[in-house]
């Protein structure tokens, strides 16, 4: 089927601002979707209805159009945060034209001057403003996508609150428009009034001495959690996340999760990863839900139960790590029974009788065991010796992965 749907890019410069093949596309057309802000840029003489989106949002009547000569608008570069991505998720890629004009990042990027390849995006539309906090590091330059006119001053505060008060920030509105303004000033000076609606948020990061130093390799210092001693520490978490191996798009169960460190900085590793933390104690998932948001991964997904009764329903992982309760029976056998082929499980025990069950299952299914003997120096008198933490007993084991229909 030849493309049907054209999805077409438009600025805040409006149908004059397109090209001759977008024009002749919204000509041509016999439908037109996209918000009401986009319609209502179109000249009265174009021929198509106008449909704006409904609410809440459905890409059902549009598809409903098949095969029938179907534009939609978007803002900018329809593929960068945009329908035009969704769209793709939807149709084969010869039903579908995609023509772009000028995202904001790039118009942003020509404004300040900022190489693009350089700067991280972060999009804050229908996310929660924590989803900036994983990106916070002194000197780095990041775009924010704007929730609406509230969110620069809202942004101002928590840098302020988190140590980066002296962060320059630089607010664009109506980019590329008859109305387009530049505001500028540091995070700690930034008033509280609202900005206009459509508005990107450019950031040049400044942290103070007093700022959580915060580093993008697995193993975060143990104060940069909110715990009550159930905390997987600092050497063995960077062991632990060793052997899960995370990778983009990957899903992981954290089994036990006492103050969620696992699950969140497997989500750190990369923008795509996920985590559902598993845990029964009340005041331990509040512990996870600070430490997520304040960590910058409030996406984690928090599950209220103890296993196996909370993993029943649960999507399938791609990892599982289980930091306690592997002496529960039908804990291992669920979290095994419900691993992807191909897919790795770490669990860890500092009792003998835990020890015994890991070994116990080593020698059923694989993988295997590495004894974790860590030693802190610390004051004896005027001289210093070796403490010896709690030995840990790691299991390691990757399910097989199931054979191909080919095979």
């Amino acid at each position: 089927m030849p493309a049907w749907l054209t999805v077409v890019g438009i600025g805040d410069d409006g149908f004059a601002g397109l090209g001759r093949p977008a024009r002749r596309a919204l000509l041509g057309a016999s439908v037109v979707y996209g918000g009401e802000r986009h319609l209502a840029m179109l000249p009265a003489r174009l021929a198509a209805r106008r449909a704006a989106w409904p609410r809440p949002f459905d890409l059902a009547p549009l598809l409903a159009e098949r095969p029938h000569a179907v534009c939609v608008l978007a803002s900018g570069d329809p593929m960068l945060f945009g329908v035009g991505a969704t769209l793709a998720r939807q149709l084969p890629a010869g039903e579908l034209r995609v023509l772009p004009a000028p995202s904001s990042l790039s118009l942003a990027a020509a404004r300040l001057g900022w190489p693009l390849q350089d700067v991280a995006t972060v999009s804050l539309v229908g996310r929660p403003l924590a989803t900036l906090n994983a990106h916070l590091h002194d000197g780095a330059r990041l775009f924010v996508l704007s929730a609406d006119g509230h969110t620069p001053a809202a942004l101002a505060a928590s840098l302020d609150a988190r140590g980066f008060g002296a962060t320059h920030m630089t607010v664009l509105e109506h980019l590329g428009g008859e109305r387009e303004r530049r505001v500028d000033g540091r995070a700690d000076q930034w008033p509280a009034g609202e900005m206009a609606a459509l508005n990107l948020i450019a950031l040049d990061c400044r942290a103070s001495a007093q700022a959580p130093r915060l580093p993008l390799s697995c193993g975060l210092p143990d104060d940069a959690f909110i715990h009550d001693g159930q905390l997987t520490k600092r050497d063995v978490r960077a062991i632990t996340l060793a052997r899960l191996a995370p990778a983009p798009g990957e899903l992981l169960w954290d089994v036990g999760a006492g103050s969620g460190s696992i699950g969140i900085e497997w989500m750190r590793a990369h923008p795509t990863c996920r985590a559902i933390a598993i845990e029964a104690n009340d005041a331990r998932q509040r512990f996870i839900e600070q430490n997520r948001d304040a960590l910058g991964v409030p996406g984690l997904q928090l599950v209220a139960g103890r296993a196996p009764d909370a993993l029943r329903g649960l999507p399938a992982p791609h990892a599982v790590f289980i930091g306690g309760g592997v002496t529960v029976p039908d804990v291992l056998d669920t979290c095994w029974a419900q691993l992807r082929g191909g897919g790795r499980l770490v669990a860890n025990a500092v009792t003998l009788q835990g020890e015994a069950v890991l070994a116990a299952w080593r020698e059923q299914h694989g993988g295997t065991l590495t004894r974790i003997a860590l030693a802190h120096a610390q004051p004896l008198g005027g001289f210093d010796t070796w403490r010896q933490a709690l030995p840990i007993t790691l299991l390691d084991v990757t399910k097989p992965a199931k054979p191909s229909a080919d095979s």
